[in-house]
């Protein structure tokens, strides 16, 4: 069921800090800890600290959320490099199925770094959830979204009017769903025109036979597109038409206060990852495959659908630098339209909701 703004603060952390706390530190699904998960993070397949010499003397605790995307974050987790880099420290890795819980657990103090989308967010920045989540910063971008956010649909479905009636599958709270509703209101449907289902990823491969389409990421993008569906329109066509959409990284404002030099080389092993992705695609799938179930060749044509930022892009005016915060706002003013936010926060709060600082220091 979709939580409503009235009761995320009070019952849904309650419910999501009992669930952590029972299944060991993820929002309903596996916990990942230091432990390797596949022949990537093996030992002998990375025995040093790819970044250079490792620091002792980071000690952190740090819990951390990623999702199931093909980006650079499955690369730090599959090969440790946090681990090996920071042999110190005590990382955990929890597994989420949207921005949307990530948030959640944000709430009830369940972790301290975490991947959501751009919508989420922008939502953790304006009303009424920045007066129940503590303040976070976003300090990294994990991917730029284009293809690899698309509407599938039955072979049926030959245009937006043909939606009309019709019920159209997304993980509310999402960037998907930022995108949906971004293309909707371009092509002059209303939330009134289409039935939307709120489903995780996951559970739309067994709905589909109910559905007419989903706006939806890869894995499950490509599962679709296997059984049938087509493609009608992607978070590549809402970004030309001005409303895009990342994957970012993002922390709690007092972890990154504390924790300086982790946050440092937290980004580090980030910009390893992407230069991975950008300069040996296989081997990048390859640390991957495990975690999303897939075929690293599968994977490396997933990345056609993502643009991938080196540190030092990322720390420039046209994104974290500056660029960010205006999206942030533009975002924001859309979703209070839509009824997702009470309200808009000032520029300054958007602003104060980007940090350049470890993607320049990653940079250098």
């Amino acid at each position: 069921m979709k939580m409503s703004k009235s009761m995320f603060a009070a019952t849904g952390i309650v419910i999501l800090a009992a669930a952590l706390a029972a299944c060991g530190g993820s929002n309903g699904g596996s916990s990942s800890s230091a432990a390797p998960t596949s022949s990537a993070a093996s030992s002998s397949a990375l025995p040093v600290c790819p970044l250079g010499e490792a620091d002792a003397s980071i000690t952190t605790t740090a819990r951390i959320a990623y999702q199931k995307i093909p980006n650079g974050d499955l690369i730090v987790k599959e090969q440790q490099v946090l681990e090996k880099c920071m042999p110190n420290a005590t990382i955990t890795w929890s597994v989420f199925a949207s921005g949307g819980d990530v948030l959640q657990a944000y709430g009830a103090g369940a972790v301290d770094l975490g991947l959501t989308g751009s919508n989420p967010n922008v939502k953790a920045l304006s009303a009424p959830l920045n007066t129940t989540l503590p303040a976070i910063q976003c300090v990294w971008i994990h991917d730029v979204i284009g293809a690899g956010e698309s509407l599938a649909v039955k072979p049926e479905i030959k245009a937006a009017a043909d939606l009309v009636g019709k019920k159209v599958a997304v993980a509310f709270g999402s960037t998907s769903h930022y995108s949906l509703l971004s293309w909707m209101t371009l092509n002059g449907l209303t939330t009134t025109d289409v039935e939307l289902i709120n489903l995780e990823p996951e559970k739309m491969i067994a709905a589909w036979p109910d559905l007419a389409g989903a706006w939806v990421w890869d894995p499950t993008l490509s599962e679709l597109v296997k059984n049938g569906a087509v493609l009608l329109a992607s978070s590549a066509d809402t970004a030309k038409a001005g409303k895009p959409t990342y994957d970012l990284g993002n922390a709690t404002t007092a972890f990154i206060d504390a924790n300086g030099p982790f946050m440092t080389m937290w980004a580090k092993a980030q910009n390893y990852a992407v230069s991975l992705i950008l300069d040996t695609p296989e081997v990048a799938a390859e640390s991957m495959s495990a975690e999303l179930g897939l075929p690293a060749a599968d994977i490396v044509k997933m990345f056609a659908g993502y643009q991938y930022l080196p540190a030092a892009d990322q720390a420039s005016a046209d994104w974290l630098g500056g660029k960010m915060a205006v999206d942030f706002e533009d975002t924001a003013k859309f979703l209070l339209e839509q009824g997702a936010i009470d309200a808009v926060s000032t520029p300054d709060v958007y602003a104060a909701g980007v940090n350049a600082t470890f993607a320049a220091a990653a940079a250098k």
